[in-house]
């Protein structure tokens, strides 16, 4: 790969005038280079294209200079720091952290984000209050990332501390391993273990290493700092005008936990919210032989009983139809509660009547409410992926394991729909379970007492989470 700036400087060696600033160089270019990772928590490309929280933002950064964006991968996220230093981009954005070996060679902006730095253990295996307790116990973290230099200063403190630093695999494949027992710890950010942690149960924070690590795109340390300065001003901007919260919100912000909290508001809203559209439910229900609690679920999943709701993506109303949804549908106004109501109620019972009839009850529904959020060709695929892992297609068990592979190139790149975000909709069916668990609860329960109201919440934590606490 051609070392451009070397270019520009060699051709206007012998001249009077001053080399142009890396701002210059990347205007008169037209093009803003960018290194980063494929990651669900940075760069990956989906059926609609480049996505990701990295790509999102870095692509506004572009078109607010006016210049194309270039994007270049790395394998892991141990490439970043050199091939940045070594002239082949402008910048990285790659979920870094600023430590101490990165700030050798590189320069951070202005932070965007910041995670804490997770200890994770597998429940069962004892788990450590210091990390003295460590101490003789297997390790595994990811090469060249922030997580071996934790582990190196920790070895400062602690000498008789020993770990393994993978090159190969990234932080994804190392809980994957805890999870099944090969190793007892890895560390993980906790974007990363966010989205993770919720197909590996058993996996728990041991420790918090480190706590608001900011997160901040870098900048080769050798080069002047107009670039930097530029990018600075978009984030702070970015910031303030809502945006950075938007593209948190679309990559992050389903991995929240749906606990205590989320329960007691999903109450209210039940109380205060529903009322205005709780016929229509109803009545949508009845027109499509789908039971309205479960279209009230899927309505608060996509909406939480929202009318005027829109994503960053694009889609609207309580049951957030998609514009080429609703052009199906020949819904003209995806704002109007009932359209929206009648309309996903129909997308969903299509969704139903896709599904292959060895597909038993409930599963069938789990099955088709995966496909109202991913796409049935998706389904299919991950079916495919099953029957190769010996699984059984029609088990939504083993679906809902298949379906985060959809997001791994060895397993999308086998299958005719490609990649998807195959988390998403196991986190989606989970959650609408538990919407449906409660919707039910209150709706049999309505005439209770106020004195027994409070008492109850408990037993409704339980149903939406699946535990006795």
């Amino acid at each position: 790969m051609r070392l451009w700036f070397i270019a520009i400087s060699a051709a206007l060696i012998g001249t009077c005038s001053s080399p142009p600033s890396t701002l210059e160089q990347v205007l008169e270019l037209g093009e803003l280079r960018v290194v980063t990772r494929e990651s669900e928590t940075a760069y990956f490309v989906g059926p609609d294209g480049p996505a990701g929280p990295e790509y999102d933002l870095v692509r506004g950064f572009a078109e607010e200079l006016g210049v194309s964006l270039v994007i270049e991968t790395v394998d892991s996220v141990s490439e970043v720091t050199p091939h940045l230093a070594n002239g082949r981009s402008h910048m990285a954005a790659a979920g870094l952290s600023s430590t101490e070996s990165r700030r050798e060679l590189l320069i951070f902006g202005h932070p965007y984000n910041t995670v804490t730095m997770h200890l994770i253990y597998k429940l069962g295996n004892g788990k450590p209050r210091s990390v003295k307790e460590i101490v003789g116990r297997s390790i595994e973290v990811a090469a060249g990332s922030s997580h071996s230099d934790m582990m190196r200063s920790l070895g400062d403190v602690y000498p008789a501390l020993v770990w393994t630093e993978n090159d190969v695999d990234e932080v994804a494949d190392l809980l994957k391993k805890v999870a099944l027992g090969e190793v007892e710890f890895t560390i993980a950010d906790s974007t990363e273990f966010g989205i993770q942690r919720h197909f590996y149960p058993d996996l728990r924070v041991a420790l918090d290493l480190k706590i608001a690590d900011p997160i901040a795109w870098a900048f080769r340390k050798e080069g002047d700092d107009s670039l930097l300065a530029r990018a600075d001003e978009y984030i702070i901007n970015a910031d303030r005008s809502g945006y950075l919260a938007q593209v948190n919100d679309r990559y992050f912000g389903h991995t929240e936990k749906f606990d205590y909290v989320g329960t007691r508001a999903f109450i209210r809203h039940f109380e205060t919210r529903l009322p205005r559209y709780r016929q229509m439910f109803e009545e949508a229900g009845e027109s499509f032989s789908v039971d309205w609690r479960l279209l009230a679920a899927l309505g608060y999943q996509e909406s939480h009983w929202r009318s005027h709701a829109v994503s960053p993506t694009g889609v609207r109303g309580i049951m957030m139809l998609t514009k080429a949804t609703a052009d199906y549908l020949d819904i003209e106004d995806r704002m109007d509660p009932s359209s929206s109501i009648f309309g996903g109620a129909e997308f969903f019972a299509r969704q139903t009547e896709r599904i292959p009839d060895s597909v038993d009850e409930p599963d069938r529904t789990w099955f088709a409410l995966a496909a109202y959020n991913v796409g049935f060709n998706h389904i299919k695929d991950a079916r495919q992926i099953v029957e190769w892992q010996g699984g059984d297609p029609d088990k939504w068990v083993d679906l809902s394991e298949a379906l985060p592979l959809l997001a791994q190139r060895k397993w999308y790149s086998r299958v005719p729909f490609g990649y998807a975000r195959g988390w998403e909709p196991v986190l989606y069916v989970n959650n609408i379970r538990a919407y449906y668990n409660i919707i039910g609860w209150l709706a049999d329960n309505e005439d209770l007492p106020e004195d027994a109201e409070d008492g109850a919440e408990s037993d409704l934590v339980a149903l939406a989470t699946g535990t006795d606490e």
